[in-house]
């Protein structure tokens, strides 16, 4: 089976010689194997297609994809978007009292998926010239675990809910306080406890559109707004976001508690939090634009193990790159070059006062940054940025920082070269930042989009590479982790760790992905106090030391997979979770 994917946002035929018509030797030999359409644009007739790949290598703008499927999936087809559009093969199945995840890379049909399970869409089944309709939906999923569910969202007796991905948008579509809307969706009488689960006392009479609600704030609100209807079937689409790991836990443990006695499904790419929320897993692989294949549900272990393999070994299929967690050697500190020497340093604002222990930051180090929310962590990367001037003590040095924030505003009226090429000459003259930074990030598929059109994660990716290409002593990044998915989070701590190896260079990451803290960093700063009152931070320690520190703050214990080696969080109460807290090692290093 072989498809042919014509990926519409990069064509651009005004703006070409038509390489992909002009170079086919079918189009050569007489056959229309590849025509304009209405549009404008490329048609490729599959059936006609050899599979050659000239098309694909000659496309100045990558716009055009052919892939060699297996045949059995043919039947497998959910959906398509039209000729030459992306498609979709088989449907993850919600299942009551299962708390259901969805795990795969971004723009390959997880939220397709999520819009046809909850009704939204009706699925072509590949037929996209028919008017698609549920008794054709119907016949096809006849004897099969999804007929009982697509019967009754045919038959208008199912509901259903949606945590949106980008609760930062929210504020721009919502308006009135926070309590108010709540109580107004309010369908489970539950109003009372809900919002004491979630903590949101204190924002109750906030306007949700006057811009002030932290993204964490949104994220709980969302979440509560889910939560606060009864329905048959509950979509959690990235609830981690913005949440420090204290609220991450909390909130799994929430939704863990909804799945049974509801149909929960959930798509996260936190792979701790994963791990800790969900029974079973469908992993998603294919290619982004083109195509998207959901396999069947594995237990949460041996899916998150398998998708860090890159294999599917019952497909036969390996769809990336293996990732691996191996041990960091505490680095000799003492021996190595001091960047920055800190005395202690005090920031006080009307309602809150962070104090900053005296410290040490050496060259070709990277320090993560843990801490819940609130807690004063943004301010003390500014200050060190020189954003932000301590109230009391002083940072002394001359050097140049590169700050990347944490939260991104798209103002630059533009597309993504010009606004590279203004920001970041670098990309394109060093052969050593188009290696390094240009290639891994994917960066040459977004220039020609305009910066205020990105979505989340495309943003992330640009605004991280603007921060690596500055010429800087120290570069400090404000949760990098946030909107990719969990294939880019790997590569992005990858990459960030390759750049401080051969530049010699330092940085200092605060992120709350464990996962990602795990592999990127050589030491932590670990900050406790009151989240919104008082913050105290301390180190750096070693990435043991530090993560001990901070997790006994939380009250989890990790242990390490035998297969993988990977981070996993202790049920509490387990005989690992017990064994661990006798021995004072809540987190268990390599």
């Amino acid at each position: 089976m072989r498809i042919a994917a014509l990926l519409r946002d990069r064509c651009k035929p005004k703006n070409c010689s038509l390489e992909c018509i002009k170079y086919c030797p079918r189009v050569r030999a007489g056959d229309e194997t590849i025509t304009i359409g209405e549009d404008g644009k490329p048609v490729i007739a599959e059936n006609l297609c050899v599979g050659c790949g000239i098309c694909v290598h000659k496309c100045p703008f990558d716009a055009i994809k052919i892939i060699g499927l297996a045949e059995a999936l043919d039947r497998d087809l959910i959906h398509q978007f039209g000729k030459n559009g992306f498609r979709l093969f088989r449907l993850p199945y919600p299942r009551e009292g299962v708390c259901v995840g969805i795990l795969g890379p971004n723009g390959i049909g997880k939220t397709t998926a999520v819009k046809i399970l909850s009704g939204q869409l009706i699925p072509n089944l590949g037929d996209y010239d028919s008017e698609a309709s549920w008794d054709k939906v119907l016949d096809y999923f006849s004897g099969t675990e999804l007929y009982e569910h697509f019967k009754y969202i045919a038959s208008n007796e199912f509901e259903s809910v949606i945590k949106p991905q980008y609760v930062d948008k929210l504020p721009k579509v919502m308006k009135g306080k926070i309590g108010d809307i709540l109580k107004k969706i309010d369908t489970t009488d539950r109003f009372d406890d809900i919002i004491a689960e979630l903590g949101l006392e204190k924002i109750l009479d906030k306007e949700i559109s006057d811009g002030t609600l932290s993204g964490g704030e949104l994220q709980l609100t969302a979440i509560a707004a889910a939560l606060i209807k009864d329905v048959d079937l509950y979509f959690f689409d990235e609830p981690s976001s913005y949440l420090d790991i204290h609220q991450r836990i909390k909130v799994a443990r929430i939704i863990k508690k909804l799945s049974e006695s509801k149909k929960v499904m959930v798509v996260e790419h936190d792979l701790a939090v994963l791990d800790l929320l969900c029974d079973t897993v469908h992993l998603v692989y294919g290619d982004e634009g083109a195509y998207g294949v959901v396999t069947q549900p594995r237990t949460v272990r041996h899916a998150i193990n398998t998708y860090l393999s890159g294999y599917l070994k019952e497909e036969n299929i390996r769809f990336g790159e293996k990732i691996e967690f191996f041990a960091h050697p505490p680095k000799q500190r003492q021996d190595m070059e001091i960047l920055i020497t800190y005395g202690k340093l005090i920031k006080k604002f009307e309602s809150f006062t962070l104090e900053v222990k005296n410290g040490v930051l050496r060259k070709g180090e990277i320090i993560g940054v843990v801490g819940p929310n609130a807690i004063g962590k943004t301010t003390f990367v500014k200050m060190l940025a020189g954003v932000v001037k301590p109230t009391e003590g002083k940072i002394e040095y001359n050097l140049k920082v590169s700050y990347k924030p944490q939260y991104i505003s798209p103002s630059y009226d533009g597309t993504v070269r010009s606004f590279l090429e203004w920001k970041s000459q670098s990309l394109f003259t060093s052969p050593f930042y188009q290696a390094e930074i240009l290639k891994p990030f994917q960066l040459q598929h977004l220039f020609d989009k305009n910066v205020n059109t990105l979505s989340g994660g495309e943003l992330q990716r640009v605004a991280i590479a603007h921060a690596l290409v500055q010429e800087a002593d120290i570069y400090l990044i404000d949760e990098p982790s946030a909107y990719l998915d969990s294939e880019q989070r790997m590569i992005t701590s990858r990459t960030i760790r390759r750049i401080i190896e051969k530049t010699g260079k330092s940085a200092m990451i605060v992120d709350h992905d464990v996962y990602f803290i795990d592999m990127i960093s050589d030491g932590l700063i670990v900050f406790d106090g009151t989240p919104g009152k008082y913050g105290v931070a301390e180190g750096p320690f070693s990435l043991h030391e530090g993560m001990n520190r901070f997790l006994k703050q939380v009250d989890i214990t990790f242990r390490r997979d035998e297969e993988t080696h990977r981070p996993r969080v202790n049920k509490p109460g387990s005989y690992m979770d017990r064994k661990q807290r006798e021995e004072g090692e809540y987190y268990y290093s390599l």
